[in-house]
């Protein structure tokens, strides 16, 4: 096991990790930037390191300075959450460089699964269903013509990136122009990449996703699925487990493809396999996320499985323990409480939160570093925390969730508290029938018809 890790990140991930080290017997340094300098993670940690200004590119996102605080503190491995650093393969050759593991997948594979493109090529050989649409990258009027192919409406999505981030529903040949050129540079401003490929939008659908762990000797343990389908501009707001939309034929057929795939490419660490569910109950893959995701205490609650700590073991040299399919036991549900003004397009509202009650009583989790008196920087993603609750079936996890977010008490700035309820009362939510278009519908607006 490892005496010392850096934590790359900040936040609630960065407490999540912190603490868990701190479970192994681990000891844990911590990175900050000037903005965070009285954060949670900074006092939680066992020494902490000042990494620059309050922008990410130039303090979280800044590897030559993240490496120095990791060799300067003498840490063996370096633990990147999510988000920032945690799926750049040139941070995690930096790593090894310097002689430092890094806590996720190797750069190589990471590569091959940052590339959408060559990610779906190396799927559907392992045998995963593919969204219909080109296999490769392609100019416009190529993708026009792969359009009129598949049939409006479609999506023009970035190779290089997730997220929502170059991405268009188009539902007319007539719009085909303008959405390639605005998604193109798009692309080219978030990844350095321009570059698009075509999907059918599949419409209703649903977003579930598969969690893995693999170890170094090859061996793959899946925890179930996730479903994702709750979300504003293609970025998640509620996930539970088990999803209502999956009988346990189309389940068990999902995970055995997902671990087919996971030992195809090679694949170490926590994973998870997204993909889209169609009206008609089949699957279709859509990426690989090669890190750790924001709704894992979902898959933790159901299993009973540390996924965090699962990390660290198998980066230090650990086999897995279980194999195959983890036993999984009542419902979960997680709820993400942002800094956002659902009235201003879910805007970023930061600022001051000058009242912090989380709540309490059995079944609940809440992942968080706030508290009276946090200020939520404008420079970083908009979470506040996440609430997570547990019960035996999904209509009592249900009502433990709306009970949770009912005690919950923020002040001093917008937040998804109120839209989360809306989601949690409705009756789409409340009998399992819904989908991506679900949030904007209950909004009123017109919702994009597939996620990233």
């Amino acid at each position: 096991m490892f005496s010392r890790v850096l934590v790359a990140n900040r936040g609630e991930i960065a407490v999540r990790a912190i603490r868990a080290l701190h479970e192994l017997g681990v000891e844990a340094v911590a990175v900050y930037s000037t903005a965070d300098s009285d954060a949670l993670h900074v006092s939680l940690a066992d020494r902490a390191v000042c990494v620059g200004p309050p922008t990410a590119a130039q303090s979280y996102l800044r590897i030559p300075s993240v490496i120095a605080a990791a060799e300067t503190t003498g840490c063996d491995a370096i633990h990147p959450g999510y988000g920032f650093l945690a799926e750049n393969p040139t941070f995690v050759r930096a790593c090894e460089d310097s002689d430092i593991v890094f806590i996720g997948p190797s750069a190589e594979v990471m590569e091959r699964m940052g590339d959408k493109v060559r990610a779906k090529e190396e799927m559907h050989a392992a045998g995963l269903p593919l969204v219909p649409g080109t296999n490769d990258a392609k100019g416009l009027e190529e993708l026009r013509s792969a359009a009129r192919e598949a049939g409006f409406p479609v999506l023009l999505k970035a190779s290089a990136g997730g997220g929502g981030k170059g991405m268009r529903l188009v539902e007319s040949e007539d719009d085909m122009e303008s959405a390639f050129t605005n998604a193109s540079a798009e692309a080219q401003a978030a990844f350095g990449d321009g570059t698009l490929y075509l999907e059918k939008a599949i419409s209703p659908a649903r977003h579930v996703e598969i969690q893995v762990l693999c170890d170094a000797a090859g061996n793959v343990l899946t925890l179930g699925e996730r479903e994702c389908s709750i979300q504003r501009r293609h970025q998640k707001l509620v996930e539970e487990s088990p999803s209502s939309a999956l009988d346990e034929t189309t389940r068990e057929e999902m995970e055995a493809a997902v671990e087919r795939a996971c030992k195809t490419i090679g694949y170490r660490n926590a994973g998870t396999f997204e993909f889209l569910l169609g009206p008609e109950g089949g699957f279709y893959f859509i990426e690989v996320n090669c890190r750790l995701q924001v709704e894992h205490p979902v898959s933790e609650l159901v299993t009973g499985i540390d996924i965090v700590r699962q990390q660290i073991q198998i980066a230090a040299g650990d086999e897995l323990e279980l194999t195959g399919r983890a036993p999984r036991r009542g419902h979960a549900i997680e709820m993400r409480i942002n800094a956002e003004d659902p009235a201003r397009g879910f805007a970023p509202a930061p600022g001051t939160v000058h009242r912090f009650r989380p709540p309490l009583g059995p079944g609940i989790r809440v992942d968080t570093a706030t508290s009276d008196g946090s200020e939520i920087p404008p420079y970083y993603d908009s979470m506040i925390a996440k609430v997570i609750v547990w019960d035996e079936t999904r209509v009592a996890a249900i009502a433990r969730a709306t009970r949770a977010l009912e005690e919950l008490e923020i002040d001093g700035i917008p937040t998804t508290r109120e839209v989360l309820l809306d989601v949690l009362r409705s009756k789409a939510f409340q009998t399992g029938d819904y989908s991506t278009a679900t949030l904007g519908e209950l909004q009123g607006k017109v919702p994009s018809l597939s996620p990233a």
